[in-house]
Order: C-alpha cells, then structure tokens, then sequence
C-alpha cells in the first residue's frame, strides 16, 4: 500500500443495499485504484461474517471492528473505500475518512433497498433479522438520516439505476471536486 498515491479517496456510504461495495468495485476498475470494504476487512481480520460477528459479540464489537479498519484505510490516499452502513453514525469515523476522502451517499427508497438485500440473501443482514425488511430499512434510514446528511459531501439517488450508472454519477461529480482526482483520472 502507498500512501503517497494522489488523489483523495472517495468513500461510499449509505444504507445496506445501495450498492457500496458493487459500485465501489466499478469506481475502482474504472479508476485503476485499489479498493477497500471495511466489511471485508473485518471479515478477514477475525476470520468471522459480519452476521456471526452480531451474533456472537454483537453490534458494539463490530462498530469497533469497523472504526479500526476504518482508521487504517483512511491513512491510505488515492482509494475507494466503501463503508457499512452505520459506520456514519460514529463521529471519529466521519473524521477519519475525511481527512483524506470525500464521501459519496448513496441513496435509495427503502422499498427497493429492500428488495436489493433480498436478492443478495437477507439472513447475511444482521440489522433486518426478524422483522420486514422494508420497515426495518425505512427505520435505519430514519434513524441515520441526519448522520448521512451531515457527512456527505454529495449525494446520489440510486432509484432505478444500474451500478455502471451509478458509477458514472459519482464519476461525474468527482470530476469536479479538487483534489479528488488526479488530472488523468479526470481526462479518462
């Protein structure tokens, strides 16, 4: 890993199902970056899913988890770095990840996140565990609202868009922030 990479790094975050980690593997391949999931790394690090993580040493231990991989990945410069979807709701977290990246919300109606998460496997989405998954969508989402208003620095709305089109908006944004890109990724 350099650290020296330029360009800012640019961080996804938002609800389950808006598809970080998809869009963010897109962003990586288009921007010739290396790409992080502070999910995965967690996984990796204690050999556990994030739902056995729940379950075994509940949610305080993964938010601690997560604010450890977030704080090494946001040393790092020049990435794409998707975040979970309460990652937001810890301040250090915002912090870190902005003194280096910009953060991109990824948005979406709670119905079709919903539907998103069911199409991937509700049972490895510890947060939608016993209940519809829709409502308890549109509940996080309430719950986190002002937390993703506060740390992005943009937002999309994913309704009906593909990840290539998703992609392209963030792509399209990041042009014109300072510093985000470099001045080839910028021309590409």
């Amino acid at each position: 890993m350099n650290i020296l990479t330029p360009g800012r790094n640019i961080v996804l975050i938002g609800l389950m199902g808006s598809g970080k980690t998809t869009v963010g593997r897109i962003l990586a391949v288009r921007l010739q970056r290396e790409f992080y999931d502070t999910d995965e790394m967690v996984e990796r690090e204690t050999g556990q899913t994030v739902s056995e993580i729940f379950a075994v040493e509940g949610q305080r231990r993964f938010r601690a988890l997560e604010s450890e991989a977030i704080r090494a990945v946001a040393a790092l410069r020049g990435r794409v770095i998707a975040v979970g979807g309460g990652a937001v709701t810890v301040p250090a977290n915002v912090t870190h990840l902005r003194a280096t990246g910009d953060l991109v919300w990824l948005d979406a109606d709670p119905a079709e996140l919903a539907a998103r998460c069911a199409a991937e496997g509700v049972e490895l989405r510890p947060l939608l565990a016993g209940g519809d998954p829709a409502e308890r969508i549109a509940a996080l989402r309430t719950a986190r609202h002002a937390d993703y208003v506060a740390a992005a620095a943009h937002r999309i709305d994913t309704g009906g868009m593909t990840p290539e089109e998703v992609a392209d908006a963030v792509l399209e944004w990041a042009r014109h922030q300072p510093g985000l890109l470099t001045r080839e990724e910028r021309e590409a």
